[in-house]
């Protein structure tokens, strides 16, 4: 599950890097949900500003609804969405930008497990006088763990000494179960670091994680192996891992995630080994964004 803040904006956005990052073979199958507010001519400005800020700033409601926001997402809205749709509830990512990156982070600190893949860009650390530092401080002295990956981003136009900073910071606590990527994206401002953000972003907080195999079973794996109609394949070993010659695209390198299955990076190739009853490997079945097919091993 994936849920997006800004979907008023930001669904389309989404809605196209996920679909390209998924037939590129960088993500796996998911829902996403877009998050905004109803109502006829909705002022979307000031609604994120209540809901996406954890604290109040300056006279009246304007601001501050961040608690309550959070509260909603985990009590109403991933309950919902969960018994409606066949999701994994156990794997969950947040996405947002600007005060979304504020959000994501006030939520990382608060609710950590609610999500366990967090996606934000140019979050806004200068919030409240630097509320969010706060919340990290009392994260630290509380909690050792944070099970969470993260992807932050800020564009190269935007204030990058502060979120490296802020970065750094993190990396320096060693909190148990984080793994985090922070970037500068190149050639964007403030609104532009979305599109590159948000790809690279995915691409990260879904990367499967490195898995090896040992050098005799991957030789096991390696030979010719014949399609139903005559074509033939074949399975190499170089260096640590395995190549496949593709038709049209070369050879394509395999990466394990776990002992018999394997993953294409740059497109949705997706391979699991096929043993016999003795444990002999006869083929492999693949699946591949325009569909699935078994391939049976000559030698």
């Amino acid at each position: 599950m994936v849920y997006l803040l800004d979907g008023q904006w930001d669904f389309p956005l989404v809605q196209a890097v996920y679909g390209s990052q998924y037939y590129d073979g960088f993500v796996p199958s998911v829902v996403v949900v877009g998050i905004t507010w109803s109502g006829q001519d909705a002022n979307y400005d000031s609604l994120r500003a209540v809901d996406f800020t954890p604290t109040q700033v300056g006279h009246g409601p304007q601001t501050g609804g961040g608690s309550k926001f959070l509260q909603f997402i985990k009590t109403e809205l991933i309950p919902f969405i969960e018994s409606k749709y066949r999701v994994d509830k156990s794997d969950r990512a947040l996405i947002g930008s600007s005060l979304g990156g504020l959000f994501a982070l006030y939520t990382l600190f608060h609710e950590t497990t609610l999500f366990e893949r967090y996606v934000f860009t140019s979050p806004v650390l200068p919030w409240d006088d630097g509320v969010t530092y706060s919340y990290e401080k009392d994260f630290a002295e509380k909690k050792a763990a944070m099970p969470a990956r993260v992807f932050m981003g800020v564009g190269a136009y935007e204030d990058t000494v502060t979120f490296l900073n802020f970065v750094q910071l993190l990396k320096s606590r060693n909190y148990a179960g984080l793994s985090l990527e922070g970037r500068v994206l190149p050639g964007v401002g403030h609104s532009g670091t979305k599109a590159l953000g948000y790809t690279w972003g995915l691409q990260y907080v879904f990367e499967p994680p490195v898995y090896h195999i040992d050098p005799a079973t991957m030789e096991q794996y390696a030979g010719s192996y014949k399609d139903p109609v005559g074509g033939t394949y074949q399975v190499k070993v170089e260096d640590d891992h395995l190549v496949i010659q593709v038709p049209g695209r070369g050879l394509v390198s395999l990466f394990p995630q776990d002992g018999t299955n394997f993953y294409a990076r740059g497109f949705l190739l997706k391979v699991h080994i096929n043993r016999n009853d003795a444990g002999k490997v006869t083929g492999v079945r693949f699946d591949t964004y325009s569909g699935s097919g078994v391939l049976q091993k000559t030698e």
